[in-house]
């Protein structure tokens, strides 16, 4: 994987407010570039110092793992949820174009 991709993922994940998500999804519209499955595979090598928790799926689930960390970060943080799953059309933040 491309470094600079890998460094434009995470300068996008670092711009999400506390309180909002983007999906994996949303992060590679918005760079016009790679997929879900590439923003995921950078937040799973190179996420760990970043917000990864205001990463999501497209229905609002937290990463296969996380899921008690992402629960407790977003409820800090105030993030909108439906359950245990940020309710997507009140929490996804929409980044200004670059």
């Amino acid at each position: 994987m491309r470094p600079e991709y890998v460094e434009r993922v995470l300068e996008v994940v670092e711009r999400i407010p506390p309180g909002r998500v983007m999906s994996y999804g949303d992060i590679a519209e918005y760079l016009g570039e790679g997929g879900p499955r590439q923003v995921g595979r950078v937040m799973a090598l190179w996420g760990g110092a970043v917000c990864w928790w205001r990463v999501v799926r497209s229905d609002g689930s937290p990463p296969r793992g996380h899921e008690q960390q992402c629960l407790r970060r977003w409820r800090e943080e105030g993030t909108p949820l439906r359950g245990e799953r940020a309710d997507m059309p009140r929490a996804r933040w929409h980044a200004d174009p670059a």
